[in-house]
């Protein structure tokens, strides 16, 4: 694309497109001709994750450019950034969605009929009904595409993916927090009143839902690393065998 089609598609000026190239905040173009450069996508992609470092997070541009150079450096970094971005919007807490209808949730999220039936029996998505009507929450609206992602992600049924895992998930966490709330509340209760209980509760819940995102995080870097050094040494081993079982072999005319 030209750079007045990359101007379109993601509202900035011309002028901006050349101050992050000469900054290093974008690469530098392919050159078609002297006076013509040509855009593909990523540039796209990059200069609205530049915004939304900047309206989201508020962060300067040295920093993003410190941050784009480290997410070159690891695929991590770039699954964090544009996970980050969709699924930890924080006017979506502040100002919370709500969508009414199976249609138009599926529509919103991309989950198929017949799995949404089954993440609803499973409860991991759980609708209010009012006046018959299901109504999502913010919360439902983002399981459901994270659903979607982790399909498409390679963490799907097409993939092998037990999908009923995603309801042994949801066990799991709902004894977990059935556990938490029993010590807090153990611990709080007689001693505050409604109010200040409920102040407390809802700063918790945020407090503890960040404890186990890093907690998950930290857990699966390690079991990473331990499944990575077992193939490692699964790998080492079946070369060492075959690199024997060679050498053991008959020799041919040709080694005589």
């Amino acid at each position: 694309m030209k750079i007045r089609d990359l101007v379109q598609r993601t509202r900035i000026s011309k002028e901006t497109v050349h101050y992050y190239i000469r900054e290093g905040l974008l690469p530098k173009p392919r050159k078609r001709g002297r006076n013509i450069a040509e855009y593909n996508d990523s540039y796209v992609d990059r200069i609205r994750l530049i915004k939304e470092l900047q309206d989201r997070y508020f962060l300067p541009l040295a920093v993003i450019k410190n941050m784009l150079k480290n997410q070159k450096k690891s695929s991590e970094g770039q699954s964090f950034l544009s996970l980050r971005s969709e699924y930890f919007r924080p006017v979506n807490q502040l100002l919370p969605n709500e969508i009414v209808g199976e249609e138009a949730f599926r529509k919103e999220t991309g989950v198929g009929k017949r799995w949404l039936a089954k993440m609803e029996e499973w409860g991991i998505i759980t609708p209010e009904v009012r006046h018959g009507q299901k109504v999502y929450s913010q919360d439902d609206i983002t399981l459901g595409k994270l659903i979607v992602e982790m399909d498409e992600s390679g963490i799907g049924v097409r993939d092998g993916f037990d999908p009923e895992a995603l309801k042994h998930y949801r066990d799991l966490f709902r004894e977990i927090v059935v556990m938490s709330h029993k010590y807090y509340i153990g611990a709080a209760l007689g001693k505050l009143t409604p109010e200040e209980f409920s102040k407390r509760i809802v700063k918790g819940r945020e407090i503890m839902s960040v404890f186990f995102y890093h907690l998950y995080r930290k857990l699966s870097r390690e079991e990473y690393k331990r499944i990575l050094s077992v193939m490692e040494e699964e790998s080492k081993g079946a070369e060492e065998e075959e690199r024997n079982t060679e050498e053991q072999a008959p020799q041919g005319y040709g080694g005589l």
